[in-house]
Parts: C-alpha cells; structure tokens; sequence
C-alpha cells in the first residue's frame, strides 16, 4: 500500500506482491507436513548446551528469533548473529558441540552465508540449515537441511520462522520441558 502511495511500485508489481503473500498459509501448511524431518534434527541435538544461529539481511532477525525461542522454551543457550559477523568474535565458539543453525534461503546475501557455513565447517562445526527447495550446494555443505518453498527474498522469514518454531518446540519436548509454561515467562509483561 505504501509503495503505492510512494509510486514505488506500480498497480501490477503490488498485484503479484499481494498474490505471493496470499499463498504464505499454503506453504506453511507444506512445511507443517514434513514436521518430521525437524524432529529427526532434534533428536540429533537435544542435548547441547548452546546453539548459535545464523543469518544475514532480512533473516538475520530470524535468527535472533530463533536464538530465543530457544532459549525461552527448553533452556538451552542460544544467540543469534549477524552472520557478517561471524569473525569478529562468535567464531571462537565454534566447535563439534555447538550446532550452527544457518538461515540460508535463496537471496541476495545466498553467496555469503555459504561462506559462513564452509567458515564452520572448517572449524568443526556442525550445521542445520535452513534454505530453499531445491538448492543443492547447500546440501554438500550443511550436515543436515531442512527445505522451505521458494518466495521472494522479502516474504523468506515469514518461512523461515515455521522450521526455527518446530526446532525449539521439539528439542524442547525432548528435554522433558513444559512447552505451554515455560518457566518465568508471562503471557504478557504488565510492568517494567
């Protein structure tokens, strides 16, 4: 809408922008059916201490979103990194203990964070990545990849955000944690 009123985009470009999101709840429904895959991850890394998660651009709140889910729900410490960033710091942590979750869907910023995994990678580390269907160099880099439809790099974490859920509620689950109350969190923050 804005972009219209900005003449940023035409009536037709808004139109097919508008259609793209209309088919977000489909996809997810088709990430929802494979709910088994991110269990099998889980299973895999349930009991590590800490996770880092991964991201650049658009996705690199996804990973701080996924950094704290979680943390909140299973109580595993988790943080989330710009992932241009990687070696001012958080690379030291990297070892065969700590997963790396890699937001990696096709984008402007794809190139890039297939370096950052090769960068773990030879560090030791282990990496789930998240990326696009059908993407096959990111399957000879990451340990483990979990496949979301492609959408336009500017809908990616509304996608993104369904895996880094599924991933935390079940590692979650397998440390035996209450999911619907996780501890010291309130449904709403009334004070501050």
């Amino acid at each position: 809408y804005l972009a219209r009123i900005k003449w940023t985009l035409d009536e037709e470009e808004v139109r097919r922008r508008l259609d793209e999101v209309k088919k977000i709840p489909e996809l997810m429904e088709r990430i929802l059916e494979r709910e088994e895959e991110i269990k099998k991850i889980a299973k895999r890394f349930y009991r590590a201490k800490n996770f880092m998660f991964l991201g650049r651009g658009i996705n690199y709140p996804s990973a701080l979103e996924g950094a704290l889910k979680l943390k909140e729900i299973s109580y595993i410490h988790a943080t989330g990194y710009p992932a241009g960033e990687m070696k001012h710091g958080p690379i030291a942590l990297i070892d065969k203990k700590t997963p790396v979750v890699a937001i990696a869907p096709a984008s402007s910023v794809y190139e890039k964070m297939l370096n950052n995994i090769e960068e773990v990678k030879a560090r030791g580390g282990r990496v789930i990545a998240i990326a696009t269907e059908g993407d096959r160099k990111i399957k000879r880099l990451a340990d483990y990849v979990f496949y979301i439809p492609e959408v336009p790099e500017e809908l990616s974490p509304m996608l993104v955000a369904l895996p880094l859920q599924l991933l935390a509620y079940h590692i979650a689950v397998l440390n035996g944690r209450d999911v619907d109350k996780p501890r010291n969190l309130a449904k709403s923050v009334t004070v501050e």
